[in-house]
């Protein structure tokens, strides 16, 4: 595994749409929790005055690289860039001695630079070792994972991750492979299993994408982690403070709307009919999606969602 910061390159989506959503005070305390090649967090410090501060999270090593060393680095002494999941929001602003930010910012899923490298094994357009992880110092790779589960358990993680309708064959073919005394342990072999295994598929998607997409969730338990992280946010923005969300696909907006509909709303106790309903927390602000210059110049961002939402002060101490 190549930890260094590599030559792929990242192009930011809805780059001043989430900026112009989250920055609303120049003297405020924010934090990006998905960091990735940093496009998002430079042009943040672009908005902040000398007394702002930003804290950048992400889980990739080679995000961490990038952020700190080679020519890229960020030597903003108003920066500080931390490796770890952004669920462990609560944790790192308390080790920093903050209790409460103005905003959080979250572009969810895998970025390009993971994508374009093969040795991260995220992509079925070059042949890698199959590892997925977006930390490869922890946890368990996609090949790994492959070569102890059953075929029950693969075939829920494919159709439930990756909404994928030939979940059972692909995960009998799997199997069967690992009998024979071949498990996967490359993208390529595994985009060929499953395209023997597919006999029909949408026309221009290649026949591996949802596989690789549902391993990829489940091996970084992806939608448990944004679960936490917006749990956290509701735990750490100040009144007033925003949420700011970029999601990708469907299983991600879905849990992000649900997330803000459900704090948008007073909360009566069906127990207790008589007591006062419990106060909304989150007020939605906006839903962006990119637009056709935006799509034309990074069909990646075709399906982007930016869903915002702002911390009431009902309850909430500054």
């Amino acid at each position: 595994m190549n930890q260094g910061v590599g030559p792929w390159q990242h192009t930011t989506v809805l780059l001043n749409e989430a900026v112009d959503a989250l920055v609303h005070s120049p003297d405020g305390y924010y934090v990006d929790g998905t960091y990735g090649r940093g496009g998002h967090s430079r042009l943040i410090l672009s908005r902040l005055s000398a007394a702002g501060r930003l804290l950048a999270i992400d889980r990739d090593p080679d995000a961490v690289a990038h952020a700190t060393s080679g020519t890229a680095r960020v030597t903003d002494p108003r920066f500080h860039i931390e490796h770890a999941p952004y669920s462990e929001l609560p944790a790192l602003l308390a080790a920093r001695g903050v209790s409460r930010i103005d905003g959080l910012l979250l572009d969810i899923g895998v970025s390009s630079p993971q994508i374009d490298n093969p040795e991260r094994g995220f992509s079925f357009r070059a042949s890698g070792p199959l590892d997925m992880r977006m930390d490869p110092t922890r946890g368990e790779s996609a090949a790994d994972y492959l070569a102890r589960a059953d075929e029950r358990e693969i075939a829920s993680v494919i159709r439930d991750y990756g909404e994928e309708r030939f979940a059972t064959a692909i995960a009998r073919a799997l199997v069967a492979r690992r009998l024979a005394g071949r498990p996967v342990r490359t993208t390529e072999e595994l985009s060929e299993l499953v395209a023997q295994a597919v006999k029909t598929r949408e026309p221009g998607q290649n026949p591996a994408t949802r596989t690789f997409q549902a391993l990829r969730i489940f091996v970084n338990a992806e939608l448990t982690q944004l679960e936490q992280g917006l749990a956290a946010a509701l735990q750490c923005l100040k009144p007033g403070g925003r949420l700011v969300v970029i999601s990708f696909h469907s299983l991600e907006d879905r849990i992000v709307k649900t997330f803000i509909a459900s704090h948008s709303k007073a909360v009566v106790d069906r127990r207790a009919p008589f007591a006062p309903p419990a106060p909304m927390r989150l007020r939605a602000v906006a839903r962006v999606k990119p637009g056709a210059d935006e799509v034309a110049a990074n069909p990646r961002a075709r399906s982007a969602i930016l869903r915002v939402a702002e911390r009431t002060d009902v309850g909430v101490a500054a």
